[in-house]
């Protein structure tokens, strides 16, 4: 990199323009340099040191690593998010998700590189009293920290203005989290109606809404008891939906019992489903579930079971979950079963339903203690001399 520092005198003439001149009054230094392809940038400063110290900087830049063309940032949010998010290899449902969060911002045209880490906390805070849940917002806020870092590997800009803004504190799981008792559960399932078997696929195998409304005839082994989880559902609306692959990691075996098999079975037949690759739920006019029309028939459902709002289709994964953990299934167990891509998902969410370390130790040693206290107060045998054979105790 080549830098320089020349001093211009400058006068102005008559119609107040500046000129040039070696005899002029007013001294202004203008420090210029060129880029490793070539291109020149300069700055006029009114003192020598402030033009040395930017030079300095540029310089420390480059050596660091750390250099940003100055125009690279002047592309606005839009257009760089665009760009970025039609390199990236993402389904459907992670694009749609990714534009809601990154076109949620207050700075879309206004240049990434003159955004600041406390317009990232402001929008931050702004959504938290818009009333979006704390986990809608750190959703949000992911998408955009990821874009920034983008930019900050592309030498858009220099440094990220996101990477300190911290989201709102969610609730505790164990606080927010809603879990059916048994009298729930059958009072879901009596007001069910032909919704049942989709109830009963995302309550007695932990399907999502999504994975439930993708099952074809096909991902049924009613033999071997097993349901096969290859497709989902996405889409809020007939217009919008599309099927895609599940998830990443959450293609899966699901090992249910018969008494849903047979549920299944008896679904079958009833609406005729023949064909391996038939859906084996469709609304009353045809069309299949997403989550505007599946979670319209679950309000019904709900308001006539009596349950809070709180309590949603996803509910019942949860359900189907806390089941597994309650009945000691371990969390690599309870991970496959849920179509995690990790153990450290699974434990994220429910880690509290788990028994605690103390948990642990206090049954075992109340075990301990009744096995001792029932020895101890059984009646003791008189002792006997041991028996000698051959110079030796047996």
């Amino acid at each position: 990199m080549r830098s320089f520092i020349e001093d211009r005198w400058h006068i102005r003439g008559s119609d107040g323009r500046r000129r040039s001149d070696r005899y002029g009054i007013g001294k202004q230094w203008r420090a210029r340099y060129h880029d490793a392809s070539g291109k020149e940038h300069a700055k006029h400063f009114e003192l020598k040191r402030d033009a040395q110290r930017w030079l300095d900087e540029v310089t420390t830049s480059v050596v660091t690593g750390r250099y940003v063309d100055p125009r690279a940032g002047a592309a606005t949010w839009d257009e760089w998010v665009g760009s970025w998010v039609a390199r990236q290899a993402w389904a459907g449902g992670t694009v749609a998700a990714a534009g809601t969060a990154l076109y949620s911002v207050p700075w879309r045209r206004r240049a990434i590189g003159q955004v600041k880490a406390s317009d990232v906390q402001a929008w931050v805070s702004g959504e938290t009293k818009r009333g979006l849940a704390a986990s809608t917002i750190r959703t949000r806020l992911n998408y955009v920290q990821m874009a920034f870092r983008a930019a900050v590997l592309d030498k858009v800009i220099p440094e990220s203005p996101a990477s300190t803004v911290k989201p709102p504190r969610a609730r505790r799981a164990d606080v927010a989290m809603d879990v059916l008792t048994l009298e729930q559960t059958a009072a879901v399932l009596a007001e069910s109606g032909r919704f049942r078997p989709f109830v009963e696929v995302c309550l007695f195998a932990g399907l999502r809404l999504g994975e439930a409304a993708g099952l074809q005839l096909g991902d049924v082994n009613f033999l071997g008891r097993a349901i096969q989880v290859r497709r989902q559902v996405q889409g809020s609306s007939i217009a919008s939906v599309t099927v895609v692959p599940p998830k990443y990691g959450s293609e899966r075996t699901v090992f249910v019992p018969g008494a849903l098999t047979s549920t299944l079975s008896a679904h079958v037949a009833t609406e005729a489903i023949a064909a391996a690759d038939n859906y084996l739920f469709r609304t009353p006019v045809g069309h299949l579930y997403q989550r505007n029309n599946a979670g319209e028939v679950w309000r019904g459902i709900r308001a006539r079971a009596g349950l809070p709002e709180t309590v949603t289709l996803h509910t019942l994964r949860h359900t189907f979950a806390s089941n597994l953990i309650a009945s000691g299934c371990d969390v690599v167990t309870v991970q496959r079963a849920l179509g995690h891509s990790q153990p450290s998902i699974t434990l994220n969410v429910y880690a509290h339903l788990w028994p605690s370390a103390e948990d642990k130790t206090r049954a075992a040693t109340a075990d301990l203690m009744a096995s001792v206290a029932a020895l101890a107060d059984s009646p003791r045998t008189e002792n006997k001399e041991p028996q000698v054979s051959g110079g030796s105790y047996r």
